[in-house]
């Protein structure tokens, strides 16, 4: 990248923290960038995923979730899950191949209790200088909100889906 890389982290009980990262990712793609997408607790074929496996080949993404949501304790499956993501993610943000690196559902992850604040708290330290590192999900930790460089919390005001509306594809999901 050249320049100088932040730590960003998207949090909040609104929508578009997601959305706000995959935007960067696009921009950064339209400036010669390489992206990494590292999504806890996620897996399976969303509209954005496909938008960027098929027209977005500089795009790595990865998926580190086993497919439905934590309620209450998580299982030694989904935890092993998610500290297999960590790993796959801290590697990637080391290798010298990427020059953003997003950690979509991180601070979810952490709320769930797949993993620590501490090993995120880990990754932002162990970043290299020339990487753009983003962090999202609800909840963030304030250690890991005191330790970056811009929080932007996406607060929910008024939502249809308070008034029974679905996901709907491509808006949504």
């Amino acid at each position: 990248m050249g320049m100088k890389g932040y730590v960003q982290v998207y949090t909040g009980n609104g929508k578009g923290k997601t959305t706000a990262a995959l935007g960067l990712i696009v921009r950064a793609c339209g400036a010669g960038l390489r992206p990494y997408l590292g999504q806890f607790i996620k897996k399976g074929d969303f509209s954005e995923i496909k938008t960027l496996k098929d027209r977005f080949p500089e795009v790595t993404v990865e998926q580190y979730g086993l497919g439905h949501f934590i309620k209450g304790e998580p299982t030694p499956e989904d935890m092993a899950a998610a500290a297999d993501g960590l790993k796959k993610l801290r590697d990637a943000m080391l290798s010298g191949d990427y020059d953003i690196v997003v950690a979509d559902e991180a601070n979810s992850a952490v709320s769930a209790g797949l993993f620590s604040a501490d090993n995120v708290l880990a990754l932002i330290d162990e970043k290299p200088e020339n990487v753009e590192l983003v962090i999202t999900g609800r909840d963030a930790d304030q250690a890991v909100m005191d330790r970056a460089d811009l929080v932007s919390e996406m607060r929910s005001v008024k939502h249809y889906m308070d008034d029974g509306v679905g996901s709907r594809p491509g808006i949504e999901s």
